[in-house]
């Protein structure tokens, strides 16, 4: 009996400790709401603002993320997305950034020769212009085309 109360009392301080650490992880400028993974973009749809055609080597598109259909307010200041690639033609990378910026340097995702599929997870700070919020770069050495996804998993506010 006394084995099962010092059990106990050990959860419930495990359980104090984490909530106390939890607490501290919130405090900031600005706090991250989770939403249901949703697709935002997937360029093997068919063509249109959140579809095809697939990303050619050197090519540059600008997407929306923000609006109702994945649930991300147009006062996000950034959002979480899992960054899918699918079926490149050749290897090469991808740079993920807030639109109307200067394209940085650094790659959001990179892949190999004979890569079907490869996702990674990223931060995109977000613009305010009402019609696209990210732009995606594609590199492919030796030309080529590669689809893109991007899944939406939070937000930043």
């Amino acid at each position: 009996m006394k084995s099962s109360w010092g059990i106990r009392l050990a959860l419930l301080g495990l359980g104090l400790m984490l909530l106390s650490v939890s607490e501290g992880w919130a405090a900031g400028p600005y706090q991250f709401y989770s939403v249901t993974p949703c697709r935002v973009i997937d360029t093997r749809r068919p063509d249109g603002p959140t579809g095809g055609p697939a990303l050619a080597s050197l090519d540059t598109r600008s997407f929306p993320v923000v609006g109702d259909s994945c649930g991300v307010p147009s006062t996000a200041k950034a959002v979480t997305l899992n960054v899918t690639i699918a079926n490149p033609t050749n290897p090469g990378y991808l740079i993920v950034y807030p639109y109307n910026i200067a394209q940085p340097s650094v790659s959001t995702i990179n892949w190999d020769a004979g890569t079907s599929a490869l996702a990674n997870g990223a931060f995109i700070p977000l613009t305010t212009d009402p019609n696209f919020n990210v732009s995606v770069y594609a590199e492919l050495y030796g030309g080529g085309t590669v689809n893109v996804i991007l899944d939406v998993t939070g937000y930043l506010q």
